[in-house]
């Protein structure tokens, strides 16, 4: 869960979410290279007094400076595309859970053993103790099981909503009139 003062990323529940961890870490180190490379050519133009007068035509920084670029998108591409796929990949799941968004609230339905149907509505400020996450809590919270693959089908019954856990890379849009799937696999216990 977020918490206050944090400008990090929330710590992964799933191996989706490490997996983008670990790509948001190796796209920030090709960027602070890029602005390291940048920074260094600026103050030593800056600095040296010396020009060289043949360098707007020459053919090997022509080389250098369209080659450089389009390898550095290659290296950014290849793990996006690649996690790109691993997130809308579908397992077998063990269990299929209905999420119908709501006006204010969410309504959950598990159809696999028994028909299990609830409502999920946020709880009032005004009836808030310390232990609440503000703005986040509801009064029945979802249970999904720990260490299995879980599908859930998403959709509204009015207007446009999105239902999202940002520490296990969730977040889906609930439209009226279509039906959205997720798959996803939780690796650590608690309350998100």
């Amino acid at each position: 869960m977020a918490t206050w003062k944090t400008l990090t990323i929330q710590d992964s529940a799933s191996p989706l979410m490490e997996q983008l961890m670990f790509f948001h870490d190796h796209t920030l180190m090709i960027l602070l290279m890029i602005t390291t490379l940048v920074s260094y050519i600026m103050m030593s133009l800056f600095i040296n007094k010396f020009n060289y007068r043949y360098l707007l035509e020459g053919q090997m920084i022509e080389l250098i400076w369209t080659i450089l670029p389009a390898v550095t998108l290659i290296f950014i591409a290849l793990p996006s595309l690649r996690l790109l796929y691993l997130l809308d990949e579908i397992n077998n799941p063990l269990i299929t859970i209905k999420t119908i968004g709501h006006q204010w609230y969410w309504s959950y339905e598990y159809t696999d053993f028994k028909n299990i149907e609830f409502d999920s509505y946020m709880i009032p400020m005004n009836e808030m103790n310390n232990t609440n996450f503000r703005l986040l809590d509801v009064d029945n919270r979802i249970a999904i099981p720990y260490k299995s693959q879980i599908r859930m089908l998403i959709t509204a019954a009015d207007v446009l909503h999105s239902w999202t856990i940002p520490s296990m890379s969730m977040k889906i849009d609930a439209t009226p009139g279509r039906l959205n799937q997720i798959n996803f696999f939780i690796n650590r216990t608690g309350i998100y």
